[in-house]
């Protein structure tokens, strides 16, 4: 399996593996890495992987780093090569997976960290190694902290979490005033009727569809991500769920408002923590008064009760509504890696990400301004 392979120190193999039908074959292994990696999230999973790389890989790019030992699996840094702005190796997962992580066996951290660095290093020859959307915490900042190469951490995007508690302790957390009004929408929605419940993993499938569908009625005529209305995201998302409701790494839950199915949630999970990922809502709920966010935070908190999770994850994006819930505002971190040889992509890198957040905040400062002077132009 794979286009290369090479023995590191105490007994492990490291491999490279680069066909979609090799990477397919992995699922069993890599399933079980992911259950022994407690830092994973939701993104790493295989089902997510193997999926996404079907809807958006590049044919000739894929690049599976993997250790082993004895045919199980100790680590794997899932990668693809890109030629722009530079060449480099990134994470599977692209923009539409909110973290990137490598996956490393925690029985065998430092063996397993060890040798994949040195694969790593390898690998970076020609390339930098460019890992966006790092967690704190997760598994590749050991690599970072190994890399003997030149190496930046920058600021990523922005996440918001909240402490993995149930609902009424939630809303507890809340200045009176605010608890009160929560506790009045949660009365609101119990006295129309509204009714959840968990999609059973055969019914998924019908039911990511309905949520795709409420999604764009929802966001009619209002600015919506592009990507999730094209063929190839529907694809993803029905692909991937799946397989993860059934290794319960995904809830999906329904809500029905007078036997009429009115919103989809998708909730991706792993051991520390759960992320409301996507939602569709039919606008007829806010016609009748429904308050969404507490009916959709309300199905989500009830999936932090077990597994030990620790947070309750609102995923990037720092949009007004999240900050209702009083959230914790944690980083993601962007770690580059090079090689001397590649040093100068490195910088050149480093010049594109200072660039583009120029250009970012000139915008946001030119939307601010738009809005102050009441959409006129400047």
């Amino acid at each position: 399996m794979g286009s290369g392979a090479g023995r590191g120190g105490g007994g492990l193999v490291t491999e490279l593996v680069s066909t979609e039908r090799d990477f397919a074959a992995l699922a069993p292994a890599w399933g079980r890495l992911y259950g022994r990696c407690a830092t994973a999230t939701p993104f790493q999973h295989h089902a997510w992987l193997h999926s996404w790389w079907q809807s958006y890989g590049r044919p000739g790019r894929l690049r599976l780093l993997l250790v082993r030992e004895g045919g199980e699996l100790l680590a794997a840094a899932p990668l693809t090569a890109v030629h722009r702005p530079v060449p480099a190796l990134v994470p599977l997962g692209g923009a539409i997976s909110d973290y990137a992580d490598v996956l490393v066996d925690d029985g065998h951290a430092e063996r397993a960290v060890a040798a994949l660095t040195e694969g790593l290093t390898a690998a970076a020859r020609t390339a930098v190694i460019d890992f966006r959307e790092v967690r704190p915490g997760g598994a590749v900042e050991r690599v970072y902290d190994r890399w003997t190469g030149p190496r930046r951490r920058v600021d990523d995007s922005l996440c918001l979490e909240l402490p993995a508690l149930p609902m009424a302790e939630l809303v507890g957390r809340l200045p009176s005033a605010k608890a009160q009004r929560v506790r009045a929408k949660q009365r609101k929605l119990a006295a129309l009727g509204v009714e959840r419940r968990t999609v059973p993993p055969g019914e998924v499938d019908g039911a990511l569809r309905r949520l795709l569908e409420l999604h764009r009625l929802q966001w009619q005529g209002r600015g919506v991500t592009g990507e999730h209305l094209r063929p190839r995201f529907h694809e993803h998302l029905v692909r991937s769920v799946g397989p993860m409701t059934r290794s319960g790494d995904a809830v999906v839950t329904e809500f029905r408002l007078d036997g009429e199915v009115v919103a989809v949630d998708l909730t991706l999970l792993s051991r520390r923590l759960a992320g409301g990922y996507l939602y569709g809502a039919h606008p007829r709920l806010r016609e009748r008064k429904a308050d969404v966010a507490v009916m959709l935070l309300d199905a989500c908190a009830e999936h932090t009760r077990d597994g030990g999770r620790t947070a309750l994850s609102l995923l990037r994006g720092d949009e007004p509504y999240k900050h209702h819930w009083r959230p914790e505002p944690v980083v993601n971190q962007r770690l580059l890696l090079a090689r001397r040889r590649t040093a100068p992509l490195l910088s050149a890198a480093l010049c594109d990400v200072a660039a583009r957040r120029g250009g970012k905040e000139l915008r946001l400062r030119w939307e601010r301004r738009t809005e102050r002077d009441g959409g006129g132009g400047s």
